[in-house]
């Protein structure tokens, strides 16, 4: 749940980004003062707002170190609309930095996405009445005709009833809460799925998709009959009239206001499209160079224009991650390396870390797997020398292999719990210890032969 601007001081944000993430300190020092000056140029005036900008960041860091997690809970804790791409996305065949914009596309759909939910909940109780209203009168005689059109929708009564006064329709909607007449069936009309328009890669035909967005919802087919149960055929009313009651203009108008001032673009495998070092000048470098020059302009601000209307990227934050390890920071363009002022370094981890990571966290991995086993009734227990041992073969696997992080945890449990996870249905009541001599014994071949391919994911 997203919380209130000004409770959002750069310590609470660090205080909820360890619930969850492990380390890196100065990564969560960095995007907390990152987020908080958003705040602070919200409280100024108008002409003075327009013209202060985002500081984006680089994170760089090996895979698995929490990057890409942090950019999703910084997110989610304020609200912000945020969208994750791929850098190496736009190197691929057909697109070659062209379609760059549909990030930004992809940022404006989710929050849309995220203002009509919160309108839903709004209106959730009216829209809920009104289909019950609807409903009713499909199951009370003499009221509508079996084809007459009740909103976007046409229903016949299959069984109705008998009595259409006031107090057989209270005896009916008594009966529709108790689900009495769940199981009755009412077969309703309803529109045909839009055709799906198959489009190629590149702005121009993204362009054109987006234009005839509006020819599409005017193709409908025809009408589809379908048989439903009452119980069925209430949320399928109660969702058109969701749709009826919130107006497109006005989430589309909010969903561009978040966007603009509050927005988040996570950019990973930056790294992947910086020229290599000392590689010369051959096509793929060129490519690569291609890509870096037409992700400018998005991060430096222009107008971007979607379904929904122009978008403005000039105070869209942009966070950037990767590993770096074959390229360097300093090999992506100069433009470039000057939009993302702030640099944060993020360290491997180490078996402590994987320790704290097993254990610590809201959603702790043997959090995960005790709650799981618990629904077949297995009281799943770890000692604390089992979790040291887990970790340090993860750590273990990730030194003598390649480093993956903190995904090799997911790797060592799994293999650790196969067999209880197996055969759980025929454990119901048990409680299961898992300790140090559990571990051991379940990873025998590596404790003896440092046989690590087993575990590379």
């Amino acid at each position: 749940m997203a919380l209130d601007f000004k409770d959002l001081t750069p310590p609470v944000i660090v205080q909820e980004l360890d619930k969850y993430i492990i380390g890196q300190s100065d990564a969560k020092r960095a995007v907390a003062i990152a987020l908080r000056n958003r705040m602070r140029r919200q409280r100024l005036p108008e002409e003075v707002r327009a013209e202060i900008t985002p500081k984006n960041i680089l994170m760089i860091g090996p895979t698995g170190v929490g990057k890409t997690e942090m950019a999703k809970r910084l997110a989610k804790l304020c609200g912000a609309p945020f969208v994750k791409v791929e850098a190496t996305k736009f190197t691929e065949v057909g697109y070659v930095g062209r379609d760059v914009e549909s990030m930004v596309r992809d940022l404006m759909a989710s929050a849309v996405a995220m203002v009509k939910a919160e309108m839903q909940v709004d209106v959730e109780a009216d829209a809920r009445r009104r289909a019950e209203e609807r409903l009713l009168d499909l199951l009370l005689p003499g009221l509508r005709n079996a084809d007459e059109p009740i909103g976007s929708t046409q229903a016949t009564v299959i069984a109705p009833a008998k009595s259409s006064s006031a107090e057989t329709r209270e005896k009916f909607r008594t009966m529709l809460h108790e689900g009495a007449l769940d199981s009755r069936e009412v077969e309703i009309s309803v529109n045909s799925p839009n055709p799906t328009i198959e489009m190629f890669a590149g702005t121009q035909m993204e362009d054109m998709g987006a234009a005839l967005g509006g020819l599409t919802s005017m193709l409908n087919g025809p009408k589809k009959k379908k048989t439903v149960t009452v119980a069925e055929a209430l949320p399928i009313l109660e969702d058109e009239e969701l749709e009826k009651l919130i107006d497109p203009e006005k989430s589309a108008q909010e969903a561009k206001r978040r966007v603009q001032e509050i927005g988040i673009i996570f950019i990973d495998e930056l790294d992947k499209v910086a020229n290599r070092e000392g590689g010369g000048s051959s096509g793929i470098d060129v490519s690569r160079e291609g890509v870096q020059r037409d992700l400018l302009p998005i991060v430096e601000g222009t107008t971007v224009n979607t379904k929904w209307g122009p978008v403005d990227t000039t105070h869209i934050l942009f966070i950037a991650a990767g590993a770096f390890t074959v390229s360097k920071p300093q090999d992506l363009i100069p433009e470039l390396q000057g939009r993302f002022p702030i640099r944060v370094e993020l360290s491997a981890l180490s078996a402590s870390d994987f320790e704290r990571i097993l254990i610590e966290p809201k959603n702790a991995l043997v959090t995960q797997y005790t709650q799981l086993l618990s629904t077949e009734g297995v009281d799943l227990q770890f000692t604390k020398e089992a979790v040291s041992r887990i970790a340090q073969i993860a750590a273990a696997a990730n030194s003598e292999t390649e480093n993956i992080g903190a995904r090799r945890l997911q790797t060592v449990l799994e293999r650790l719990l196969e067999d209880i996870s197996f055969g759980a249905d025929s454990m119901a009541g048990q409680t299961v210890v898992i300790d140090e001599a559990y571990v051991d014994q379940r990873f025998s071949d590596f404790t003896e032969h440092q046989d690590l391919s087993r575990y590379i994911l």
